[in-house]
């Protein structure tokens, strides 16, 4: 029963990972028919991720009044939705509407199982509980690919809507699976804190802006990698730098495979210690003054790698750090800074590489690498 359940929880987050990229490969086509500049991708994005936001900050609430089985379902629900909204827009406003449903059950999902894992199992499992986030991200831009190929993009939408049909039975079919943990659940979540109380506890900001600066930097490098090529190499052809895009996905979900088998025995900080160093070694290749552009290759899915633990783990540590009252306000809070740093930063960057160049991006990443790791270990301190 207990694998069958852990089984349900890989799927849900790869269900969490399908809605996550179709923007970005629909775009360049949706955008033509909508007859709207290309920068307005970044309106509806941000508006997504503002009701990501939103629904992690009221994730505490619904955590403490439903079963994580219960908002699992009506999230997907929800993204169901947003899904077959966008599939049925024809005119470019439509799509604000149909965000409001498409984040919302983004956000909630994301830190209700978030919370449940980290409360009854390994690092192990939540590091490749992430890593199956990597493989519905990936799966999305071929359902796109296929839906431009055959038919329109209002169909990569709609395909995609229902996968997660699919995968919304699944879980409504696993009810009975949860049962194990629900009377524990019970009495945990009965006396969990509010998000105003948990604020004050020491060491829970200093994650926030840790975990702002981790996401800050993953978000610049899923969106700018590309150009980095594009603006440092020449005589590189357009589908080899728009491959290059993929680089630090690839490294990310690597990473996060090795460290599923190796996390227990290293524990949550060590992963995130030896993650950062990694990701160090990385950007430090990205920086080297050689001609070529293979070096900076590896050296994005160096990053990638070195990033893979360092979520998983932040966000694993959250009941050992600051006990089970306080661990779902904690990744609430948690994941309300990483939308932040996802949607915010990476727009920073653009306009800071638009006067000083796109050469800068390696020590962007580095400044965050430093943030990251600095407010993570006087946290530490803090805790002791």
């Amino acid at each position: 029963m207990g694998s069958l359940l852990l089984a349900v929880i890989y799927l849900i987050f790869i269900s969490l990972g399908l809605p996550d990229s179709l923007l970005g490969s629909g775009w360049p086509v949706m955008q033509g028919a909508f007859g709207v500049p290309s920068s307005y991708a970044g309106y509806v994005s941000m508006t997504i991720s503002f009701m990501t936001i939103i629904s992690a900050l009221y994730s505490p609430r619904f955590i403490k009044r439903f079963h994580t089985k219960w908002i699992v379902i009506f999230s997907i629900f929800l993204t169901i939705l947003g899904l077959l909204g966008f599939s049925i827009s024809g005119q470019y406003y439509m799509l604000f509407l149909f965000a409001i449903p498409y984040g919302l059950g983004a956000g909630a999902i994301d830190a209700a199982v978030n919370h449940y894992v980290a409360n009854n199992y390994s690092g192990s499992v939540m590091n490749f509980l992430h890593c199956f986030y990597g493989v519905g991200a990936v799966i999305s831009p071929s359902i796109m690919a296929l839906a431009l190929k055959h038919a329109r993009w209002n169909e990569g939408y709609r395909w995609t809507a229902f996968v997660q049909i699919g995968i919304l039975l699944v879980c409504i079919l696993s009810l009975p699976l949860w049962k194990k943990n629900e009377q524990e659940r019970d009495e945990e979540i009965a006396d969990s804190a509010g998000i105003r109380e948990t604020l004050k506890v020491p060491g829970v900001i200093l994650t926030l802006i840790a975990f702002y600066a981790y996401c800050s930097g993953e978000a610049t490098c899923a969106l700018w990698v590309p150009s980095y090529f594009a603006g440092t190499r020449t005589g590189l052809g357009n589908e080899l730098i728009a491959s290059f895009g993929s680089l630090m996905f690839g490294g990310l979900m690597l990473g996060r495979l090795i460290s599923g088998f190796i996390s227990d025995r290293f524990g949550d900080r060590k992963m995130i210690r030896i993650g950062i160093a990694v990701e160090l070694l990385g950007i430090v290749m990205v920086i080297l003054p050689i001609t070529g552009y293979m070096v900076a290759v590896i050296g994005f899915v160096i990053i990638g790698m070195g990033m893979g633990p360092v979520y998983p783990a932040i966000q694993h540590m959250a009941p050992t750090n600051f006990g089970k009252r306080y661990s779902a306000a904690v990744i609430g809070l948690q994941m309300a800074s990483a939308y932040m740093g996802s949607t915010f930063m990476p727009l920073v960057f653009g306009h800071l590489q638009e006067r000083m160049g796109i050469w800068i991006m390696p020590f962007y990443l580095l400044l965050f690498a430093a943030l990251n790791i600095g407010m993570l270990e006087t946290a530490y301190r803090r805790l002791r």
